[in-house]
């Protein structure tokens, strides 16, 4: 495994795999990875000949500057997972590198975003959309992988992808989660003992809120949320959204055929804990659980 530090190196090494017939799976990270980010590895190891890790914190994404700066960061614990993983190379650039002078261009999101965590995170995924354009002109990966935890993300990236033509194949990778129903989260150790207690809640009222749909043929989606709502009310986090959508569209138009995301975000003291179920229109699971 080799790390690769500047854009010049890391696009040398993509004609090389090119020039040698070699298929490129792409996991963008910000690091301080868990097993969720593990499990996006794997895959792309599964999938593809060679395999390029980016861990790179993005400053455009974040909305407020201590956010950035206490955003955990551990490249020697990173390095060795991937190492152990069998991961090619960890594409791993500084600011200066990404960011070498004031942008001259902007990126606006029109659809997708203005819900669920976007709706309080204005020019979050504005970011995200430039740094993945960035990301994928460097390195041109046939497969890039996410994790289905962050579905709006996917369904943003999903977006950007058609949009701007990338050839490029999306990998939407099922959430990973604790023997409990946790989903795994960096910031599930920010999590008190007690609230490490109820946060399980949160998956139980994701399932609560997909039986409704699988065994009610008149469900509405106030009705979901309500039932969501009525399990996530046992918790003492406060509740930030809970919302019933189409997917990957994001809107509240869900047709009978269109598959189907309940999502929820949860703030607890020190840690704002966000998971989701897709579904098709009958209830089943659209992905793994």
């Amino acid at each position: 495994m080799k790390t690769i530090k500047t854009i010049e190196s890391m696009r040398e090494i993509k004609k090389t795999c090119y020039a040698q017939g070699y298929s490129i799976g792409f996991v963008p990270t910000m690091g301080y990875l868990h097993d969720g980010h593990l499990a996006l590895v794997k895959k792309s190891r599964q999938q593809n000949d060679i395999v390029v890790v980016s861990v790179f914190v993005n400053p455009l994404q974040f909305n407020q500057s201590s956010d950035l700066t206490s955003y955990p960061r551990d490249f020697e614990r990173d390095e060795k997972l991937l190492a152990e993983e069998g991961v090619d190379y960890i594409f791993y650039p500084d600011v200066n590198e990404m960011y070498p002078h004031a942008l001259s261009t902007d990126m606006r999101l029109i659809r997708r975003g203005d819900v669920l965590c976007g709706a309080t995170r204005p020019g979050h995924f504005e970011g995200v959309l430039m740094v993945l354009t960035k990301l994928f002109n460097i390195i041109s990966p046939h497969r890039v992988y996410f994790g289905l935890k962050d579905a709006q993300q996917v369904a943003v990236v999903d977006g950007l992808i058609d949009d701007l033509n990338f050839d490029i194949e999306l990998v939407p990778v099922p959430t990973v989660r604790e023997a409990d129903g946790l989903a795994m989260s960096s910031r599930n150790v920010r999590l008190t003992t007690q609230e490490r207690l109820e946060a399980p809640k949160i998956n139980e009222a994701l399932e609560k809120g997909q039986q409704l749909i699988a065994e009610d043929n008149q469900w509405t989606r106030m009705a979901v949320i309500e039932k969501v709502e009525s399990v996530l009310n046992q918790i003492n986090g406060d509740i930030d959204y809970i919302n019933c959508l189409s997917y990957p569209e994001l809107t509240n138009d869900i047709k009978h055929d269109d598959d189907i995301i309940i999502a929820v975000a949860v703030q607890f003291q020190q840690s704002r804990l966000i998971d989701n179920v897709i579904i098709t229109s009958t209830g089943d699971l659209k992905y793994g659980r």
